[in-house]
């Protein structure tokens, strides 16, 4: 068989009208907005229409702890959806918007692959609808107003040392990280430390994520603290009358994106924080039109089951008042190899002693999401031409000893026809009720939330707060916040702190060395290690490979 690029795939597909995609689960015309033939976004009426409608089942996609070698997640998502639907079930879609800054960094596309993927490819992963650049300019516009109201006799009496609110923009830019601004004599404002975030980790995105419409949206964002003042007191977006502007320029990026995969399925394309950072889900609105428009909605959070699925299950599901059927974890013989100690150049030749070292590593996902959480699973290894019967019965035989069945998933090469062994674990699974579970609860404190997420989630002995982790934690009581979820900001490399321990590592404590309240979003969140708000590009970036022709048509994007 030919190979072609994923880019390729996708640029030779034979879309649909995606007027005729929403007629597919029952959207009328008069809801779409289009932009083009193949994208649109559904107003917001068309949510608040079908409110008393059953929901459909909710499948969560999840993966092991990434390594170079890939695991596949988005593109299980994509071809389980597709599956579904052969199977004659009613399957729609929820995923995550691309961010820029992984699209010219590391990854250079995020929209599934091969033959499971969402399409039109090169726009979904290029501005696409201009969701990403309203939510950075929200985020700017507060942070020109908290300077601007400093500068013009700061009548809120904001102390600019406690200022914790930073610009954003979507950009892997390390440069940006640490800055000086309002340099250039009084006129040009007061000179102080700042700095920039990617546009993912903003608070603004991940309060868009969870808003329920825009009045919901417009409360949360005056929530949002963004300092304070010199004795002590928070200050609050609302405090500096923002929040109307703000969210005036959400109020087209707040409406869901309807695409479609290369098969024909609905897939709603809709928000995007990084889950290492930030919370890793898509809208909660785009979630439950999903739900509400099919027998089954298949979505996934971002990265290991460690960072996305913990949050996606402690975070949104208790802020959306909505819990998955199932879970499905994806895996690679190729990952696990390298979380055995495998050389990434060696990963194509059998090594069972290296997969076995690695397992645990699956295992221990496996276990979180059945024990702690309490939710049935099933493992899809995502499979490579190069793995062997022995290394995928050895796979199968560790995950049956804790009650967890095994589906190859081989949709990147077949799209929907290579996920239906995969499809029918999952109907299965969905057809009994289960007893999900929360992590911890949120009546108790922010030190017991910590501890419970870093022993339970992680395997940790603990966690150590450093710096002035536990004076923050104190204040944050004081003001009230105690009772909120825990966003853990940590490496997506390993169960650790530390992204070197691969594999299940054990004896090892999580530092936090940072906590901070997004009051808007309605949680904390607590920086561990050395993670970054803002990632660097790499020393070769995929925006290397990413070139147009003259006719428009672009290639690099994998």
């Amino acid at each position: 068989m030919e190979y072609k690029s994923d880019i390729e795939i996708a640029q030779s597909a034979e879309m649909l009208n995606i007027k005729n995609i929403a007629e597919s689960v029952g959207i009328d015309e008069k809801y779409l907005e289009q932009y083009g033939n193949y994208k649109a976004k559904i107003s917001l009426d068309f949510l608040n229409n079908v409110k008393d409608r059953k929901d459909g089942k909710l499948v969560l996609v999840t993966a092991i702890t990434p390594t170079a070698a890939g695991e596949g997640k988005t593109t299980t998502t994509v071809g389980l959806g597709d599956a579904m639907r052969r199977l004659g079930k009613k399957s729609v879609i929820a995923l995550r918007e691309p961010s820029l800054g992984p699209v010219f960094g590391i990854k250079g596309g995020a929209a599934g692959g091969g033959y499971a993927q969402v399409v039109p490819m090169e726009d979904i992963n290029l501005h696409f609808t201009g969701d990403f650049h309203a939510i950075g300019a929200a985020n700017n516009l507060l942070a020109a107003m908290i300077d601007n109201h400093i500068y013009q006799g700061n009548e809120l009496g904001i102390d600019p040392k406690s200022i914790t609110w930073r610009r954003c923009v979507d950009m892997n830019d390390r440069q940006l990280r640490n800055i000086v601004d309002g340099l250039g004599g009084k006129t040009n404002g007061n000179p102080r430390e700042d700095g920039f975030d990617i546009t993912v980790a903003s608070e603004v995105m991940a309060i868009f994520c969870l808003a329920t419409g825009i009045s919901d949206l417009k409360k949360r964002l005056a929530s949002i603290i963004v300092g304070y003042t010199y004795d002590g007191k928070p200050v609050t977006a609302g405090d500096l009358k923002a929040e109307g502007a703000m969210t005036a320029l959400l109020k087209d990026a707040i409406k869901p994106n309807l695409v479609q995969t290369l098969e024909h399925t609905p897939a709603f394309v809709h928000g995007g924080p990084f889950a290492n950072i930030a919370h890793g889900c898509n809208s909660v609105i785009a979630t439950k039109m999903a739900m509400k428009l099919g027998d089954y909605c298949i979505t996934e959070a971002g990265f290991g089951a460690d960072l996305g699925a913990e949050k996606f299950l402690d975070i949104k599901c208790r802020a959306a008042g909505i819990k998955p059927s199932a879970v499905v974890i994806v895996a690679t013989v190729r990952a696990l190899k390298m979380h055995g100690g495998a050389d990434k150049k060696e990963l194509s030749a059998e090594n069972l002693s290296a997969l076995e070292a690695g397992l645990p590593n699956l295992l221990r996902h496996v276990e979180n999401i059945t024990k702690v959480f309490k939710l049935p699973a099933v493992v899809a290894i995502n499979r490579f031409p190069t793995d062997t019967e022995a290394e995928l019965a050895l796979i199968e035989d560790k995950c049956r000893e804790l009650g967890v069945n095994v589906a190859l998933s081989e949709v990147w090469g077949k799209g929907g026809e290579g996920g239906i062994e995969l499809a029918k674990e999952v109907i299965r699974l969905c057809e009994s009720e289960n007893e999900f579970t929360y992590c911890y609860d949120l009546s108790t404190s922010i030190r017991e939330k910590l501890n419970a997420i870093c022993k339970k989630i992680y395997h940790a002995d603990g966690y150590t707060f450093a710096g002035s982790a536990a004076k923050q934690a104190r204040k944050l009581t004081e003001l009230g916040f105690g009772n909120l979820p825990i966003c853990m900001a940590k490496t997506q490399y390993s169960f650790s702190d530390n992204q070197k321990l691969l594999g299940a590592p054990e004896n090892f404590k999580i530092t936090v060395r940072n906590l901070k309240v997004s009051a808007g979003a309605g949680f904390i969140v607590a920086l561990t290690g050395d993670v970054m708000t803002m990632p660097g590009l790499p020393k070769v970036p995929s925006a290397e490979k990413i070139d147009i022709d003259e006719n428009g048509q672009i290639s690099g994007l994998f």
